[in-house]
């Protein structure tokens, strides 16, 4: 059983930056790709970026060139920094596998003023 605790989330004004990061724990971090979503009010959850064991990193469109997935295996944490933040990018962010395997942990609130 992998359980995933994420921190990091706060409130940040537009231009700001925040690191986010996700724990794993419960089980060695045996996942190949781990990443992050995210869910803003009313709407899907949707993916925001992923990371192979290996480094290989995909991001979507609105986050490209702003925000940076990294890995640390040895700690079993996923990291995620998010620069240039606009309001559009609030919303609680999570961490899991590509297909959503394990169980959705709580979240981190991240919130951009305008």
């Amino acid at each position: 059983q992998v359980d995933l605790v994420e921190s990091g989330g706060g409130l940040v004004q537009a231009g700001g930056s925040l690191a986010l990061s996700c724990a794993a724990s419960g089980s060695p971090f045996r996942v190949n790709v781990i990443g992050w979503y995210r869910q803003a009010p009313g709407k899907e959850r949707e993916s925001v970026a992923f990371i192979s064991s290996v480094g290989t990193t995909t991001y979507a469109e609105p986050v490209k060139g702003r925000f940076t997935i990294s890995r640390d295996n040895a700690a079993n944490t996923v990291y995620l920094l998010m620069n240039k933040l606009k309001p559009e990018d609030t919303a609680v962010y999570y961490c899991n596998s590509p297909s959503g395997a394990y169980a959705w942990g709580q979240g981190t609130q991240v919130t951009v003023s305008s």
